[in-house]
């Protein structure tokens, strides 16, 4: 059985969800319930951020909330809001995270690689993106371990999201000009940027930032591959030659 069952919150929240259920009745039209859904939260929790989609669960009664990548339920009235996870007994799929991951899945195709910091080795045909912060221990031994992976092109996506002065150091990288051979000096070797002139254009970063806000990227480093399978964290050289293996047969 999954752990997801465990907190007593979830299970408070499953238990809440039986009893709005039993006692709530399905409006017919999803549109009146849509708005009868957002008249109330919007009254009665004017703080909540901003709903963009309100669609029916496999759960008579319930109602998925999406707020950006994130979800939250109610009933057709606005009158109860459960957070928590879905979990489907019979299949023992976990639907919230099933729903969250195709929310902030990747299409490699669509990433807008203009924002990124781009240097390659060898014939540079096998493609990866990274996102990373210019701080990060983590992301410094990746950058290692891709120095050991012959014909890539690796695109990094800079979000400074561990404080300090990564985001300075993000902008300094950025507005060298050639950004890719600053990025590996500083991750590489320590070699500090150059800093930044006033006028340099650091917009990228901001959309950097909302990009891997879109797509759930909570920590660096976070990689994504051609195939737009995403992979959390540091791997070998080794294991990257197996990924970029795979992705080569899926592509042939």
């Amino acid at each position: 059985m999954s752990p997801v069952l465990s907190p007593n919150r979830r299970v408070l929240a499953f238990s809440a969800a039986a009893l709005l259920i039993a006692t709530s009745a399905l409006a017919a039209d999803d549109t009146s319930v849509e708005a009868t859904i957002r008249a109330t939260l919007a009254k009665r929790l004017p703080n909540l951020a901003h709903i963009d989609e309100i669609t029916k669960t496999p759960v008579p009664g319930l109602y998925e909330l999406r707020l950006g990548s994130q979800l939250i339920y109610s009933d057709a009235q606005g009158s109860f809001v459960i957070q928590g996870e879905i979990f489907d007994t019979a299949t023992q799929a976990n639907l919230t995270q099933d729903r969250i991951g195709k929310l902030t899945a990747f299409d490699f195709r669509k990433l807008p690689l203009n924002d990124a910091v781009v240097w390659k080795r060898g014939s540079g045909a096998r493609k990866l993106v990274v996102f990373a912060d210019p701080n990060c221990a983590y992301c410094k031994k990746l950058e290692h371990d891709l120095s050991n992976v012959p014909d890539i092109t690796v695109f990094t996506f800079m979000i400074p999201i561990l404080g300090g002065d990564s985001p300075q150091k993000a902008r300094d990288i950025w507005c060298s000009k050639d950004n890719g051979k600053v990025w590996r000096g500083w991750m590489l070797d320590g070699a500090a940027p150059p800093a930044a002139a006033k006028a340099c254009d650091t917009s990228a970063l901001s959309r950097n930032m909302a990009l891997g806000e879109k797509h759930g990227v909570s920590g660096t480093p976070s990689l994504v591959f051609e195939n737009s399978e995403r992979v959390p964290g540091v791997l070998s050289a080794e294991d990257l030659e197996k990924k970029f293996a795979a992705v080569g047969r899926h592509k042939t």
